[in-house]
Parts: C-alpha cells; structure tokens; sequence
C-alpha cells in the first residue's frame, strides 16, 4: 500500500479502518497492474497512467468513486440494493457488509472501457 494511503486511512477510527482495508486490498488484486496514489485527497488506483477509481471513508458510509459513467451505469443495481448515490459516486453503508461482488462487477466494467 502506499504509504500516503496508510497514513490517510490510519486516521479513521479502527472499525473504518478494517473495511477501507477490505476495499483497498480487493481493488489492488482485482487489476492488474494498479498503481496508487492520492488523488482529490483520497485514495486513487490507476491503470495505463489513467486515473480508474477512487474511494474515501466517512463517519456512516464508504464512499466509492468510479466516475459518472462508473455510477450511470450501475445505477439500477444501486436502487434495488438501497444505495445512496449521485453522478460520480456511491455510499456504501458502515452498518452494512461492502459489497465486493458489486465492486468487482465495477471494476470489471471499468477495465473494459478504459
């Protein structure tokens, strides 16, 4: 992990820590060759040099940012799982397991139209 990203998530309390942990690592072996950076103040996963997705803890919800086409996208799937969003983003819930087969189907989608 990048050392920016550790410190940046070592500022959550224990419980965000652990899930932002989660997210990270899944990203991270789920593209190939990603690298990191921060970027808009949070984490950033890149691919080829480009920017790909972002995410960002809160005190009730991670946020993940795919982009607009990222969220129009899974827009449907959002709604019928109860998830907050807007045009570049998606709110996780704390309260809630993160949805890594989601995430996956994200990155995926992304990955194609980079």
């Amino acid at each position: 992990m990048h050392p920016e990203i550790a410190a940046h998530i070592a500022r959550f309390p224990i419980h965000i820590q652990e899930k932002l942990n989660v997210l990270h690592a899944f990203i991270e072996q789920n593209l190939p060759e990603p690298t990191q950076k921060m970027a808009y103040g949070i984490p950033t996963f890149q691919v080829n040099g480009k920017n790909l997705i972002h995410y960002a803890g809160y005190s009730k919800h991670i946020g993940l940012y795919p982009g607009a086409k990222g969220i129009a996208a899974f827009a449907a799937e959002f709604e019928s799982r109860g998830y907050q969003y807007s045009k570049g983003a998606v709110q996780f819930p704390l309260k809630a397991e993160l949805p890594l087969d989601l995430v996956q189907d994200i990155l995926v989608y992304l990955q194609n139209k980079a």
